[in-house]
């Protein structure tokens, strides 16, 4: 979610009067994890709205659902440094058309793409394969 607040700097929005701050805000269902992964989906989600809107966002919040509460994360150089890394071994991931092999664990329970997990289908299907299957279906149900 993405919140915007009247503020003496910031950006202008159309058909809105005044000057306005932008405040990304990531919904989790859990609790604060101990690694970097939801500060970094937030702070790449931060770095999308900063393109887009030409302008610096220096903080955002996650909101857990289990304990109810917004934790604040301010977007250091240090975090954006490593959201840069990640986006680079992402990139270099995609180029070489590789997909890392992914073990299917607890947190899988609580994933928004479970319906669609590729680490399933390793199994029994290739990704390739799978990619195609889906694609004829989608294109099947437009005809």
């Amino acid at each position: 979610m993405v919140e915007f607040h009247k503020a003496k700097q910031g950006i202008n929005l159309f058909g809105y009067e005044g000057v306005w701050s932008i405040l990304p805000i990531e919904y989790k269902n859990g609790s604060p994890k101990e690694g970097k992964e939801d500060e970094a989906q937030l702070c790449i989600q931060a770095l999308c709205l900063e393109e887009m809107f030409q302008t610096d966002i220096l903080e955002g919040y996650l909101y857990y659902g289990q304990n109810r509460r917004r934790t604040q994360v301010v977007f250091t150089p240090e975090l954006r440094k490593l959201v840069k890394e990640y986006c680079i071994e992402m990139h270099d991931l995609f180029s070489r058309g590789y997909t890392p092999k992914v073990k299917p664990n607890s947190k899988c329970k609580s994933c928004s793409l479970s319906n669609i997990c590729i680490p399933k289908l390793q199994k029994s299907v290739s990704v390739s394969q799978y990619i195609k299957k889906y694609m004829k279906q989608e294109i099947e149900k437009h005809i």
